[in-house]
């Protein structure tokens, strides 16, 4: 589980990168699909990420609004921020915490039990979701997207 967290972490500077060469402007422009913007998506993994690993830690988030990020820099600042506390526990994990049951409350109020494992592959899933998206974007715009290739990353140990 780890090698694909690091998966997502290494793909995700290399979208940062991409951003750098494309107006503010056009990170900035509401798309069809996904969540919004480039840079929106941007901040919606990395917080998303920290959300659902601050509740398997049972601390709350402290992210404040995307209104305070609306620069490719910022955005990569935050994302190393918070890479720091999510990246020691995903280096943590043991496979004794896989059943542990998380008590979440939905945005509705309901409340359902999943497992950590399950949150977890959320986690991972949920990012290379929106980096899907990220592509197809990048293709609108005439760019080449990162690579999702998994393969030749230097991942295994």
């Amino acid at each position: 589980m780890e090698m694909l967290f690091r998966y997502n972490w290494q793909v995700r500077q290399e979208w940062f990168d991409w951003c750098e060469s494309v107006s503010i402007e056009e990170l900035l422009q509401q798309r069809t699909g996904g969540v919004g913007s480039i840079l929106y998506t941007l901040y919606h993994i990395v917080d998303v990420e920290y959300s659902w690993i601050n509740d398997l830690r049972d601390q709350h988030s402290l992210l404040t609004d995307f209104e305070d990020y609306h620069t490719v820099a910022q955005l990569r600042a935050l994302s190393d921020q918070l890479h720091v506390e999510v990246g020691g526990y995903v280096e943590a994990w043991t496979s004794d915490q896989e059943n542990h049951i998380l008590h979440n409350i939905r945005k509705d109020g309901s409340s359902e039990s999943l497992t950590y494992g399950e949150v977890m592959r959320h986690v991972i899933a949920h990012e290379i979701h929106h980096i899907g998206q990220l592509s197809i974007w990048a293709r609108e715009l005439g760019r080449e997207p990162v690579s999702a290739n998994l393969i030749r990353r230097g991942l295994t140990v």
